[in-house]
């Protein structure tokens, strides 16, 4: 898609190619980049990746290791900005509030200071609901419809009162796509399709399979350790898994049509001639929410001094957003320097705590010159 699909995306909008002196980059130092991938991928340790680096609108590097630079990834966690972005378009709209209380759209969400918890709580992990149900294996081996995952939120309890700590949970992020889909009524995989990938051009996005076969798509790297049956019945290669649609994790995407989206943001909500967002809401996006929490985040964006997923590098400036995915996979970009980096890999991010990205990501940034 890049040589092809690609080209001709960024021949009417933003993105186009250049070599990196155009943009005061080195290639040396992005060739270093490549060959800590490359070696990953030639010795085994990781099946697959792909790496798209852009500045000032410019894509100076987009290659594949070991498949094509296009190969369309299970992308993880990158999928809650990406609801986050669908839940602000509501808000731009005046159909939803980030100040609205969550039962507002839920009204059984009530009890144990669930009334507290505004919409805004969900984006910025300060809901007290937790990452995962204490149940979700059992969900997830039964085969359980999102509807279940939804139903069984609205009555788990609490970590902590709402608004008082930060902690990373992924079922805040369910309920945000929950709202807009109660709100829109549509399906957030039509949703997100129409009023983001569509305009932007990210041809080869989708929440779920979006009518591909999981064989079409890059596998995930699993565990030898994992449990076999569970893994072909619920693991991130089954069908199942792959097409849920779940708002915290479900969508596939390849590094170019995530860099169009970084781009996005980095233009202050327009690319090329399609505006997606104000400029109002790109700044609240990648500003601190969590003041005083001492674990900055944006609204579906992990900020660059968080310390929760951190996979943006040690390079980047105090202004960089973005976000990593447990399949192995980070997407950033920085306000800084107009600098954007997409990798993705189908190894888990937990076997290495995400170091690979952050290697690769602080040779990315040091390119600049």
């Amino acid at each position: 898609m890049c040589g092809v699909l690609l080209a001709g995306v960024c021949a009417a909008a933003q993105l186009r190619r250049d070599v990196p002196s155009a943009v005061g980059m080195s290639a040396e130092q992005l060739k270093r980049a490549s060959a800590l991938l490359a070696a990953e991928v030639e010795s085994g340790r990781v099946g697959a990746a792909s790496l798209l680096v852009a500045r000032r609108g410019r894509i100076v590097l987009d290659k594949g290791f070991g498949v094509p630079a296009d190969a369309v990834f299970l992308l993880a966690s990158i999928t809650k900005p990406v609801t986050a972005c669908a839940l602000m378009l509501l808000v731009e709209r005046g159909q939803v509030g980030l100040s609205d209380p969550v039962n507002l759209y839920f009204p059984e969400f009530t009890g144990e200071e669930r009334e507290k918890i505004r919409v805004r709580d969900l984006l910025s992990h300060t809901s007290g609901l937790p990452d995962m149900l204490p149940e979700n294996t059992e969900l997830r081996r039964a085969h359980a419809p999102l509807s279940e995952f939804v139903n069984r939120t609205l009555k788990t309890p609490l970590l902590f009162p709402p608004g008082t700590s930060f902690r990373y949970q992924s079922m805040g992020t369910l309920l945000a796509g929950t709202i807009v889909e109660k709100v829109t009524g549509q399906p957030l995989r039509e949703f997100e399709k129409k009023e983001m990938f569509e305009p932007l051009g990210m041809k080869d996005s989708s929440l779920g399979l979006g009518g591909r076969k999981v064989a079409d798509l890059v596998p995930c790297m699993t565990s030898p350790k994992a449990n076999k049956a569970d893994e072909e019945r619920f693991g991130p290669n089954s069908d199942y898994w792959r097409d849920m649609g779940h708002p915290w994790g479900g969508m596939h995407s390849t590094t170019a049509d995530l860099a169009i989206l970084l781009q996005t943001f980095l233009d202050g909500g327009t690319y090329g001639g399609t505006r997606l967002f104000s400029p109002a809401t790109v700044a609240q996006m990648i500003r601190n929410q969590n003041e005083g929490l001492n674990n900055p985040w944006g609204l579906g964006w992990a900020l660059a001094p968080s310390r929760a997923w951190n996979a943006l590098g040690d390079l980047v400036s105090a202004r960089a957003f973005g976000h990593a995915g447990a399949t192995g996979t980070v997407a950033w970009a920085d306000p800084e320097t107009k600098l954007l980096c997409v990798i993705l890999t189908n190894r888990p991010y937990g076997s290495d705590s995400g170091r690979l990205l952050r290697r690769v990501s602080n040779a990315v940034a040091a390119a600049v010159e």
